[in-house]
């Protein structure tokens, strides 16, 4: 525990605890090994009150508000009001993949670097939220900003289970609903699903005026087509199975999957949004560390 988590193998940090606790780790030892955190600082500038909330810290209530309008109020600070974020997280069966003993699976791994990232962003102050899904909305969590929120966020990154198929756009669209005025959208998900219509709902929340960010999860077995001279592969959530010799079709296989991913990239550039190809066994922090250059370039 002595060394820096964020920089070591994703699947030795799992073995070391819960989400809770790796995911602090993981984020005590980013942020220590920056210099200047490019993530946007906070000013503890006053600009406006709000109603409290249960789990609102106390040392931030206005009494002579209580005092004049007998009621509670909170004092709202600009850090409040820099950003809300929402992240939204593929949790279908596919996500439930591992090319190998010794490797998170896509949606583990996922669930890690989401509470990293919403921990980081909770420290900044933002508002975070998430939402969980596969073939509907699975769990929702509202974007605050309030001492008790981490927990909230932990929790229900904890509780999701790769469900059924997927379907990114009804969940992105949700998204809509829950940031009323402009902020940041992560979306993370192994994008095993109908481009166009994910593509069409994220394009939407750019034209709303939110930033985007997509993490493309990948495990390396996914990349490269490896095994014995014969093989089944089945599509975990169809069933459907294809027996292969992937010494025949690893160069094109290679070349599709290349091309699949030059597709997303070139499309979200397009669009104004940021990607990032994330490969399951690159540690926490490295991903983390690209994050925060993205994030220094979006303001």
């Amino acid at each position: 525990m002595g060394e820096r988590l964020d920089l070591l193998d994703p699947y030795e940090v799992a073995q070391l605890g819960g989400i809770e606790l790796t995911a602090d780790g993981v984020v005590e030892g980013f942020l220590a090994g920056l210099h200047r955190s490019p993530f946007r600082g906070f000013s503890v500038e006053f600009t406006e009150h709000r109603p409290y909330q249960p789990g609102d810290e106390l040392r931030y209530l206005d009494w002579r508000v209580y005092a004049r309008a007998d009621r509670l109020a909170v004092k709202q600070f600009e850090a409040e009001t820099n950003l809300r974020a929402m992240i939204v997280l593929d949790a279908s069966r596919s996500m439930a993949w591992s090319g190998a003993p010794r490797r998170l699976t896509k949606l583990a791994y996922s669930q890690r670097l989401a509470a990293a990232l919403g921990l980081v962003l909770l420290r900044q102050r933002d508002a975070t939220g998430m939402i969980g899904f596969d073939e509907t909305v699975r769990a929702i969590v509202p974007a605050r900003a309030r001492s008790l929120q981490r927990w909230a966020l932990l929790k229900a990154l904890g509780a999701l289970d790769a469900g059924g198929g997927t379907a990114a756009e009804p969940a992105l669209r949700r998204v809509t609903d829950l940031l009323q005025r402009r902020g940041l959208v992560v979306f993370i998900s192994d994008l095993l699903f109908d481009q166009d219509l994910a593509l069409r709902a994220l394009q939407f929340l750019r034209h709303r005026g939110h930033q985007v960010m997509v993490f493309h999860v990948m495990d390396p077995g996914e990349i490269e087509l490896e095994g014995p001279p014969e093989v089944r592969y089945e599509d975990p959530e169809t069933g459907r199975g294809l027996v292969v010799r992937p010494r025949e079709f690893r160069v094109a296989y290679r070349e599709t999957v290349q091309r699949s991913i030059a597709a997303w990239r070139s499309a979200c550039r397009r669009s104004g949004m940021h990607y990032l190809h994330v490969r399951t066994d690159t540690p926490f922090g490295h991903v983390l560390r690209r994050a925060a250059d993205r994030r220094a370039r979006l303001g």
